[in-house]
């Protein structure tokens, strides 16, 4: 059997899915697997990591097998490789019994290039015994952070994945994912593969996302303010539960938006309905939990907005990278208080895990703290957390309105002293009506009116209270007892910091940083078409969108996966008049040629002799 080679990986590139050449990263992984080795592969999001191991797929003789955690995420990739002329399949719980054995036959014949199962399906002894008698040559794990127990989505069964190797030592695999720290990257490494993985890490950097961190004061009005800036958009928000999403829903179009709901509450009709809405329509913004997002890529989102705090930063980091996959700017908005923390900390404390697990939870949960609390560029602390080092982004809130760290020592001591004069027992609203001086029914009740510290931070505002003690909680210098109704409790550092060792800097909140856009004159998203030369390119890429539509609704497939955003505005760029002139538009191969060629064809030609253009 001959060597596979890079040349006919370039060939099945252009051929197959239409593209002149690779990404980063990609030949890398691609040729370490034509080598034979186990790959770990750390990608950011929309940079192609399918192409990783679909074209090895192709390239060597036999069957792969693709691990994905999602059966919407199967039948997308299946319904996308099977559009470009690949054998794929999907055994799955969304396919009908008859479908599921038809779909094995093929597999069993040798048809089939890839195959797509849930890690639950693929390691019953049954499957793996099946397999072992077919000839498999690539195993690929997407989503691979889900192995590790300290990933940020942990799934027992992805866990099971581990036993591969016993079953088949010989068969290379490849672990996918755009979201692990070196903590899971290592975990993966040694559950999976013995310790011994080429690796291959990509930067995590998206310049093109703007970062901002807000504190949340009256979030429906942030919102609403901060979605006005972008109206007509495509946009995620995110909300923690099903109650605040639907809700968050029902606010947006009262302001004239066309925001659907996603959460798993939903009937799974509706949710594919609203799913499918957002993938084919310009300007809808989907409201969800984290049910929606993996697997998701429309080049064309323009922001993802976290009404709360996300549960770690590579959870906020796999989220933020739906937006801005065309690479022009994008924002990614978060608001997060103090009853964030306190739900988040509730949340890990309720998983009823080891104390290591815990432990590791919650200093994953105190690193996203810190990257809201940061006082340098937001870029740098993000990526900081997964091992890259940059020079300050220019393109945060922190870089385009830097905020002055100003010394709160003897204020942060006045709280320190509230909190313990008043026995660690209250919550943040109370010690900050003792400080203030608030003669409240529940200040008198327990006689705090008569403690020393009782008025002596009248002349700052209840906010300016509110934001340091969060800082105070970020910084480790005082936590929130969950089971104690909120109440703060000082922490040895805290205790230091009482007792006139070190000192505490405080970045005072900067008030509604999504003025920056107005500031500028300029909305995130005004020039989300540069690359289009006028309106009468505009123009021609809504018919090209519209087409797109019709044939996609005809084959009952998402529109993305019929031609991506990217191809749609290279095809206006080009404005192909015939077949050899489709044939190089970025993203069409030959199976896609000789199936849509003459109707995107047609839509060209009519719109350049209607408009009499050469």
């Amino acid at each position: 059997m001959s060597q596979p080679s890079m040349e006919e990986a370039h060939q099945v590139l252009k051929s197959v899915f239409g593209y002149t050449t690779f990404r980063s990263g990609q030949e890398a992984v691609i040729q370490a697997l034509f080598d034979g080795h186990n790959v770990l592969s750390v990608m950011p999001t929309g940079s192609g990591k399918s192409l990783c191991y679909q074209i090895p797929a192709l390239v060597l003789n036999g069957l792969t097998i693709v691990v994905s955690p999602l059966v919407a995420l199967m039948q997308n990739q299946v319904s996308a490789l099977k559009l470009a002329g690949v054998a794929a399949e999907g055994i799955h719980s969304g396919n009908s019994y008859s479908n599921n054995v038809s779909a094995w036959r093929r597999v069993e014949s040798g048809e089939t290039r890839l195959l797509y199962m849930s890690p639950e399906r693929l390691m019953t002894e049954r499957m793996l015994s099946a397999l072992a008698r077919l000839r498999i040559r690539l195993f690929a794990i997407d989503e691979a952070h889900c192995i590790s127990q300290w990933g940020p989505a942990f799934r027992p069964e992805y866990a099971d994945l581990c036993r591969l190797p016993q079953h088949f030592p010989e068969v290379p695999i490849a672990a996918l994912t755009a979201t692990a720290d070196e903590e899971t990257r290592k975990d993966i490494r040694d559950k999976l593969f013995h310790g011994s993985a080429k690796q291959v890490i990509m930067g995590f950097d998206r310049p093109n996302i703007r970062l901002t961190v807000e504190a949340k004061l009256n979030w429906k009005q942030q919102l609403a303010r901060f979605i006005e800036q972008h109206y007509g958009c495509s946009g995620i928000v995110y909300c923690l539960s099903r109650r605040k999403t639907e809700e968050t829903a029902d606010l947006l179009k009262t302001k004239g938006i066309y925001a659907l709901p996603y959460h798993a509450g939903m009937d799974i009709s509706e949710r594919k309905a609203h799913q499918n809405a957002f993938m084919t329509n310009d300007g809808v913004v989907i409201v969800a939990t984290i049910a929606f997002g993996m697997g998701i890529d429309k080049a064309d989102v323009r922001f993802v907005f976290h009404t709360d705090l996300p549960g770690s930063i590579e959870a906020y980091y796999q989220e933020i990278g739906r937006a801005g996959r065309d690479g022009k700017p994008a924002e990614a908005h978060m608001l997060y208080g103090l009853p964030d923390i306190m739900m988040r900390r509730q949340f890990i404390n309720d998983e009823n895990a080891g104390d290591e697990r815990l432990n590791r939870e919650h200093k994953r949960l105190d690193a996203l703290l810190g990257y809201c609390e940061t006082p340098i560029c937001r870029r740098m602390a993000l990526l900081n957390y997964f091992g890259e080092d940059i020079n300050p982004c220019g393109n945060c809130d922190i870089c385009l309105n830097p905020t002055e760290c100003i010394d709160a020592t003897e204020e942060a001591r006045k709280i320190l002293s509230a909190v313990k004069l008043t026995g660690e027992r209250f919550g943040k609203a109370h010690v900050i009506d003792v400080i203030r001086g608030r003669q409240t029914k529940k200040v008198q009740q327990f006689s705090h009116q008569l403690l020393s510290i009782f008025g002596t931070g009248a002349e700052l505002s209840a906010n300016d209270w509110q934001s340091m003690i969060r800082q105070l909680v970020a910084a480790g210098s005082m936590r929130v007892d969950i089971a104690g109704y909120g109440a703060l409790n000082i922490t040895k550092q805290g205790r230091e910091l009482l007792q006139g060792h070190g000192e505490f800097m405080y970045k005072k909140d900067a008030v509604f940083q999504s003025d920056l856009s107005r500031k500028s004159g300029k909305k995130i998203g005004d020039d989300q078409s540069a690359p289009l030369a006028n309106g009468q390119d505009e123009e021609l890429l809504a018919a090209l969108k519209k087409l797109r539509l019709e044939i996609a609704r005809k084959r009952r497939v998402p529109a993305y996966v019929i031609f991506s955003d990217r191809t749609l505005i290279d095809m206006v760029n080009r404005k192909p008049r015939n077949m050899a002139e489709f044939s190089i538009v970025n993203g069409v191969g030959a199976v896609k040629l000789k199936n849509f060629s003459s109707s995107f064809l047609a839509a060209v030609n009519e719109h350049l002799n209607r408009n009499h253009m050469s």
